[in-house]
């Protein structure tokens, strides 16, 4: 089996604790311990050296389309688009996440299951990815939010006949729409589509199933109306209330706030997007932040997810999350938690999430401490190395060429420093005998070569 120890740096462990100075042992696909680097001083085998920064979970992003590439229109960038053509985009939006630190995705709703394929070929290690769950087909109302791609239900008894549709096609997950939203024309976000006995009765069937079970729900009816009906995760939750607080609180629910969709949006306004999208999200900006606010201070449980794939809304980008959630009033531990530990929980993957004795070596190594600057996390530019376990039980790895090749010029040019260094005080041994001329040109050797030594030094 083979080891490698990650040593050098620091630990961020998952769940707000940065650990100095400390390493990572990896055995196989699984983290075997972390401890205090001194504890390795004689290990023999491979290592990575993170000097200068820190070890961080790999993260995951709880709300992603990978259908959609963050198009001005999504939805129609896949219009008439060959399904193939489809299933290929939504493998290339997957590993560019991998990349860029995601190590799993919760995708909240594709085109036609063609993410199903993708999904099954990343976990079982026949492509190089993310750990992907799929929700299928959304479940919305008729004229509802999402009723293009969606599964169109009316009434308690279609909408249980729609999750069991999404279930048999091999869902992961059920994703249904209680209120409107910012993407659909002719919608208000604020108004509640499903009625409290159509969400109660889809969640029952989901949860019958053993599925968890995802709402995308911005109103403060359409949030307690999921709520009340036992819902996982609360995505976006823009208008949340006291009462839809108070609710999710008592029932342990996840908030998913995706601020990334918005910011987006509103950042990208005049590059072709309609406008009908760009006045809502004016209308709910300054809402949602104060509703991520208000759930954190209370002390509920955020999951990072993103929107990733609305527009101008980059997979790839998905950590720049983290920083949105800071400027919101988060601090940088809690995101970064919230990004792995609690995203992970959400999903139900019980042994990733942590750096941690016995969890899976899905890792990230960054630049500086992201503890004291969030940027470290949240932007790739920033990551040295992605550390990606198999289920083939053996790691993988993955990094920004330009960062792994200085790395590894780096290195090389450490060693040959060191090598250099060692000659030279290998020539610096005293001469035999009482030759004056012996001593001289010894000493004259040994001024010249200490000089190098000095200059090797200054030049580390």
């Amino acid at each position: 089996m083979t080891t490698t120890l990650y040593s050098g740096g620091h630990v961020f462990d998952g769940t707000g604790t940065l650990l100095e100075n400390h390493a990572v042992l990896v055995e196989g696909d699984s983290i075997a311990d972390v401890a205090p680097a001194e504890k390795f001083t004689d290990y023999q085998g491979n290592r990575v050296d993170t000097s200068g920064g820190t070890v961080i979970p790999g993260m995951a992003d709880c709300h992603v389309h990978l259908v959609y590439k963050g198009e001005a229109d999504p939805r129609g960038s896949i219009e008439g688009v060959n399904p193939g053509e489809i299933t290929l985009r939504v493998l290339e939006n997957a590993q560019t996440s991998l990349k860029s630190g995601i190590t799993a995705v919760r995708d909240c709703g594709g085109r036609e299951y063609l993410e199903f394929p993708v999904r099954d070929a990343c976990n079982s290690g026949r492509f190089f990815g993310p750990n992907i769950m799929a929700s299928g087909k959304m479940i919305c109302m008729t004229g509802g939010h999402g009723n293009k791609n969606g599964r169109v239900a009316d009434g308690c008894d279609e909408v249980v006949k729609a999750v069991r549709e999404q279930i048999h096609a091999g869902s992961d997950l059920i994703k249904i729409m209680a209120t409107g939203g910012v993407m659909t024309p002719g919608v208000n976000p604020e108004d509640a589509h499903y009625s409290a006995d159509e969400m109660r009765v889809g969640v029952a069937e989901a949860r019958r199933f053993h599925k968890t079970s995802a709402s995308h729900a911005q109103g403060a009816e359409g949030i307690m109306n999921a709520v009340l009906a036992g819902i996982t995760s609360i995505e976006h939750g823009i208008f949340m209330d006291q009462q839809c607080l108070d609710a999710m609180m008592e029932r342990g629910t996840y908030l998913v706030p995706t601020l990334s969709a918005v910011m987006n949006i509103l950042n990208n306004a005049d590059k072709g997007i309609a406008d009908y999208v760009v006045e809502k999200s004016r209308r709910v900006y300054e809402r949602h932040r104060e509703s991520f606010t208000m759930y954190y201070k209370a002390g509920g449980r955020i999951a990072m997810g993103t929107d990733a794939g609305t527009p101008f809304n980059l997979h790839g980008e998905n950590a720049m999350e983290l920083a949105y959630m800071v400027d919101c009033g988060m601090t940088t531990a809690d995101a970064l938690s919230s990004a792995t530990s609690v995203a992970h929980s959400l999903m139900q993957y019980a042994d990733r999430g942590q750096v941690k004795a016995g969890f899976k070596a899905d890792m990230v190594i960054v630049n500086g401490n992201p503890v004291d600057n969030i940027l470290m996390a949240a932007a790739k530019e920033n990551h040295r190395l992605v550390v990606k376990n198999t289920n083939a039980g053996k790691e993988c790895f993955m990094s920004m060429k330009s960062d792994n090749e200085r790395l590894q010029k780096q290195n090389l040019r450490r060693r040959h420093r060191e090598e250099g260094e060692s000659n030279l005080r290998k020539n610096l041994s005293e001469p035999h005998g009482d030759d004056l001329s012996a001593t001289v040109t010894f000493n004259r050797n040994r001024a010249a070569q200490q000089e190098k030594i000095d200059r090797m030094k200054r030049h580390r």
